[in-house]
């Protein structure tokens, strides 16, 4: 096939939708696939032998840390002149909406997909909160126009069904066993991340620091427990907030880390902290699962689908300061977290990112399949 991929996001960004997309573009140039990259232009020409076309991006007032590229015309003559058999459209908003709108002009088969949940977000972005209504009613233009439209969580799946979106699947989820591993356990990376107290608690968090990761929300947690020491690893337009909250307790920010660096930090930790309800699935809970770390997580749908209480994981009630406690005070018992550590691993085993990709191109297929004949799959 030949592929078009419009997406919000794409390399250098480092977050879970480009995870997702630069493994698939891996996947599909390996089986021989023609791929495209339609993203906002950061420099990148190139990925795995697809060309990456970039389009000039701007800086969003309530987002100011990573830039965005608007609805742009030019994308409608990149596509034409790709001649793709099928368009996949990346959370459709902004730039991804073009190729939405190209394709379905273009009456070339579309697949759209719903990656970052912007109306959930919207609610703690309070000066914006005035805008979900029509986010959602934008949501549900662009995703009419997919023969497939695709969700990463079945409860995402039935949230956006209540809004009326159609034709919809779930993708599976997918992580890489090798590059995050126990084996990547380092005395050295605990030293630093417990800022020489590695008798503690390791709990570490990984990700971008922005409000609807609701990292803030363990502030309480650090005044509690001097048994505790947290890492806040990555970076965001939030850290400099977060830094100055959590200031005189045993919190490091250590900044953004990568490849081994990073596997060390979570393999290193006694657990993985999660305290986010507002994902559509959360892609870096299972890379702590591939580390060996047991998950300590808010409850929410999408959470609740990847981690198992007391089995592979320990969940707590968000806001709820007693439930969190609890769940740290198992983290305690030994015998228990070695179950959990030996239950996390063997549950991401059970993931590739081949085939999570390959539903993608299942789903390509079903869409080329639905565009010509008119028969919903």
């Amino acid at each position: 096939m030949k592929i078009a991929i419009v997406t919000e996001t794409f390399l250098p960004s480092v977050d879970g939708v480009v995870t997702r997309l630069r493994h698939a573009v891996e996947r599909m140039t390996e089986l021989g696939h023609e791929v495209m990259v339609v993203a906002p232009d950061l420099g990148v020409t190139e990925y795995r032998g697809a060309r990456v076309v970039g389009v000039k991006p701007v800086t969003l007032p309530f987002y100011k840390h990573r830039r965005f590229t608007l609805p742009n015309p030019t994308v409608d003559g990149i596509i034409r002149g790709f001649h793709p058999d099928v368009v996949h459209a990346a959370q459709p908003l902004l730039l991804a909406s073009s190729g939405a709108f190209a394709a379905h002009r273009q009456r070339i088969p579309l697949v759209a997909s719903y990656h970052t949940h912007i109306p959930r977000y919207l609610d703690l972005y309070r000066a914006y909160r005035w805008g979900k209504r029509p986010v959602w009613w934008q949501i549900r233009r662009n995703h009419a126009l997919a023969d497939i439209n695709i969700a990463t969580s079945e409860t995402m799946r039935a949230e956006l069904e209540t809004q009326g979106i159609a034709n919809l699947h779930v993708v599976r989820r997918g992580v890489d066993t090798q590059a995050f591993h126990p084996r990547f356990a380092s005395a050295e990376m605990r030293e630093r991340l417990t800022q020489g107290h590695p008798e503690k608690k390791l709990l570490v968090f990984v990700g971008r620091l922005a409000a609807e990761k609701e990292i803030h929300t363990l502030r309480p947690m650090m005044e509690r427990r001097e048994d505790v020491a947290l890492a806040i690893v990555g970076d965001g337009p939030y850290r400099r907030e977060l830094e100055q909250l959590f200031a005189g307790t045993s919190t490091l920010f250590p900044g953004f880390m990568e490849g081994e660096e990073l596997a060390s930090a979570f393999a290193s930790a006694d657990g993985f902290v999660f305290p986010s309800v507002t994902e559509t699935l959360g892609l870096v809970i299972l890379e702590g699962m591939a580390s060996g770390l047991p998950v300590v997580a808010a409850r929410s749908g999408p959470t609740m689908e990847q981690v198992t209480d007391g089995l592979d994981g320990l969940l707590f009630d968000s806001g709820d300061e007693a439930s969190l406690d609890a769940a740290l005070t198992r983290l305690g018992d030994g015998e228990l977290r070695g179950r959990i550590r030996g239950a996390a691993r063997a549950e991401a085993e059970k993931y590739s990112w081949e085939n999570a990709s390959d539903d993608l191109l299942r789903y390509y297929e079903m869409a080329i399949e639905k565009h010509g004949t008119g028969i919903t799959p």
